[in-house]
C-alpha cells in the first residue's frame, strides 16, 4: 500500500467517524511523514473523540503554526480557538484565554472578515457570562450568531444559541432560554454540526436541564446522546459533567447497577492526567449511591474524596450520619449548610435533607419552616421534580405534626408525582410514610400493603437502609401500636412523665394521656412499669 493510500484510509475512517481507526492511521502516517495542516485538524478531532487530549492539543498547535506559515489567518485562528475551546471545557481557564488572545491577535493583524470572528465573540463572551454579566455576554452571543448566519456556519450558530440560551436562563428568562437550547439540539441530532461541537452541546444542555431540575429534557437529551455515542466506534463518551449527570439519571430511574458503574467510571476517567473540575461531583455521586445501598464506609470515603476535589460533601454526608443514627452530628452539619446556602438553587438542594434530619431530631418546627420554603422555591421554578420533593417533605411534616388526613393527601400526591417521574426509590419512600399514616388511622391492612410494596422496591434496588426501615415498622406493628404510640411508649419506657413526653413530641398532655391509655388497652397492661417491661421484652423500642 502506498503512502497516499494510507493517508486516504485515514481520511476515509475520519469521514465515517471511525475515530479509533482514523487516529491510528493518521498518527502512523504522521510518524512516517509530518501531516499537512488540514490532516492535522482531522487528527486533532479524532484524538479528541477517543480521549487522547495531549495528542489533540499537539495536533491543533502544529496545524496553527502551519497555517501561520501559509499566511492563512482564518485557519490559524480557527485552530487556536479549537485549542481554547478544549481547554475551556476542561476548566483550564488561563491557557484557554491565552489561546483566545492568540487567535484574536492573528485576526487583528489580518483584518479579515471571516466566520472565525464569531468564534472569537463566543469564546470571549463565555467568561463574561460566568463572571456575572450574562446581559453583556448575551449581546456578544447574538452578534456571533449574525456572523454565523452570514457565513452559513452551523458550528458557530450552535455555539451562539448555546451561549444565548445559557445567558437568558441566568437572567431568569428560562422559557426563552430553553427554547433556544431545544432549537440548537435539533441541529445537533440532525448531524448538522461537527462532532466536537455536538459533544459540547449535548453536555452543556444536559447540565442546564439538571441544574433547572428539568428531568424530562435531561432524560430525552441523555438518550439522544447515548444514541449519538453508540453510532461512533471507539468514541470516549460522556466527558466531564455528562458522566455525572448520566449517573444521576440512572439513579433516579432505579438503574442502580448502571448508576454505580457510571459513577465509578466517572471517578476513574476524571481522575486521569487531565484536571477536570467535575471530579468532586463524580465522587459525590458515587457517595450518594453507596449511601442509598447501605455501604456506609464506601460512601464516607467517596464523600471525603469529593471534598478533597473541591466539592462540598453536603447534604450527602449529613444524610449518611443520619443513616448511621448519629442524629446530633447530622443536625450540626445540615444547620451549617442551611446557614451558608443563599441562592434558591443551592437551598433547594439542601432543604429536603434539612427537613428529614430535623424531623429525626424531633424539631418539627424547623422542619415545617424548611418545607414551606421548599414549596415556595418549587412554585417559582415550576419544575416537576421540585414539586415532588416539596410535596413529599410537606407530607412528612404533617405526619409528624399529627395531621394524618392532610398528610395522607400530600403523600398520595407526592407518590403520583414520583411515579410520573419514574423514580421508584422516592416513590417507595413515600409509600412507607403512607403506610405509617394508615396505621395511625387504624387501617392496618392498608398499612401492611403499603409497607410490603415499598419493601419489594427496596429489595429490587438493593436499598439496605430502606429495607431496614420497613423491617422496623413491621416489627413495631407486633403489638398493634401506631407509629406515634410507639414513640410515646419509647419515652414512657425511658421514665418520662406525660408532661415530658408532650414536650418532647410537641403534643398536648391530653393527647399523650390518650396515647398511653391506648397502649395499655392494646397491650393488655395496667401500669407504666408493665408497659416498659413489655416494650423491652418484645423489642418494640
Amino acid at each position: 500500500m502506498t503512502a497516499a493510500d494510507a493517508l486516504d484510509r485515514g481520511r476515509e475512517s475520519f469521514g465515517r467517524q471511525a475515530w479509533g481507526n482514523a487516529f491510528a492511521q493518521l498518527s502512523a502516517k504522521d510518524r512516517e511523514r509530518p501531516l499537512e495542516a488540514e490532516d492535522l485538524e482531522r487528527l486533532a478531532v479524532a484524538a479528541y473523540m477517543v480521549g487522547k487530549d495531549d495528542n489533540c492539543a499537539e495536533a491543533w498547535t502544529r496545524a496553527h503554526h502551519l497555517y501561520l506559515r501559509r499566511r492563512d489567518s482564518a485557519a490559524a485562528s480557527r485552530c487556536a480557538f479549537w485549542q481554547a475551546c478544549g481547554l475551556y471545557f476542561k476548566g483550564e481557564m488561563a491557557p484557554a484565554m491565552g489561546w483566545v488572545a492568540r487567535g484574536r491577535h492573528v485576526l487583528e493583524v489580518a483584518e479579515e472578515d471571516c466566520v472565525e470572528q464569531g468564534w472569537l465573540l463566543f469564546l470571549t463572551a463565555l467568561p463574561i457570562m460566568f463572571q456575572g454579566d450574562p446581559e453583556k455576554a448575551h449581546s456578544d452571543f447574538v452578534q456571533a450568531g449574525r456572523i454565523a448566519e452570514r457565513f452559513a456556519d452551523p458550528d458557530v450558530m450552535t455555539l451562539s444559541r448555546l451561549g444565548r440560551g445559557q445567558s437568558l436562563i441566568m437572567q431568569q428568562e428560562t422559557t426563552e432560554g430553553m427554547a433556544l437550547l431545544d432549537e440548537l439540539m435539533v441541529a445537533v441530532v440532525s448531524g448538522e454540526v461537527s462532532p466536537i461541537v455536538a459533544g459540547i452541546a449535548y453536555c452543556a444542555v444536559i447540565d442546564l436541564c439538571q441544574t433547572l431540575f428539568d428531568l424530562r429534557r435531561a432524560r430525552e437529551w441523555t438518550a439522544a446522546l447515548s444514541r449519538w455515542c453508540d453510532s461512533q466506534p471507539d468514541l470516549v463518551p460522556y466527558r466531564g459533567n455528562c458522566l455525572v449527570h448520566r449517573c444521576e439519571i440512572f439513579q433516579l430511574q432505579g438503574a442502580w447497577s448502571d448508576a454505580l458503574e457510571a459513577a465509578e467510571r466517572a471517578c476513574e476517567w476524571l481522575s486521569g492526567p487531565t484536571a477536570w473540575d467535575s471530579l468532586g461531583s463524580a465522587f459525590y455521586q458515587l457517595g450518594e449511591i453507596e449511601r442509598l445501598r447501605g455501604e456506609f464506609p464506601k460512601a464516607e470515603e467517596a464523600y471525603r474524596q469529593a471534598s478533597q476535589a473541591g466539592r462540598e460533601p453536603e447534604p450527602g454526608m449529613s444524610l449518611l450520619r443520619l443513616a448511621q443514627r448519629r442524629v446530633d452530628v447530622a443536625v450540626v452539619a445540615i444547620r451549617r449548610v442551611w446557614d451558608e446556602a443563599r441562592d434558591p438553587m443551592s437551598r433547594s438542594r439542601m432543604l429536603p435533607a434539612y427537613v428529614e434530619i430535623m424531623l429525626a431530631a424531633k424539631d418539627v418546627g424547623a422542619a415545617s419552616g424548611a418545607a414551606v420554603e421548599l414549596a415556595q422555591i418549587a412554585g417559582e421554578l415550576n419544575a416537576p421534580f421540585l414539586h415532588a420533593v416539596a410535596t413529599h417533605a410537606a407530607g412528612a411534616v404533617l405526619l409528624a405534626e399529627g395531621d394524618i388526613q392532610a398528610a395522607l393527601a400530600r403523600l398520595r400526591f407526592a407518590y403520583a408525582a414520583w411515579r410520573e417521574l419514574d423514580a421508584p426509590y422516592y416513590a417507595a419512600r413515600v409509600r412507607v410514610l403512607i403506610g405509617v399514616a394508615c396505621r395511625e388511622l387504624g387501617d392496618g391492612d392498608s398499612a401492611e400493603m403499603e409497607l410490603e410494596a415499598a419493601r419489594r422496591v427496596f429489595e429490587e434496588l438493593g436499598a439496605a437502609p430502606g429495607l431496614e426501615r420497613v423491617r422496623e415498622l413491621t416489627r413495631s406493628s407486633a403489638g398493634g401500636l401506631t407509629a406515634r404510640e410507639l414513640e410515646v411508649l419509647a419515652l414512657v419506657a425511658s421514665g418520662k412523665t406525660n408532661r415530658a413526653v408532650a414536650t418532647e413530641l410537641f403534643l398536648s398532655e391530653k393527647t399523650v394521656a390518650r396515647h398511653v391509655s391506648n397502649i395499655f388497652t392494646k397491650l393488655g397492661l395496667s401500669s407504666r412499669s408493665a408497659a416498659t417491661a413489655y416494650a423491652y421484652e418484645h423489642g418494640l423500642i
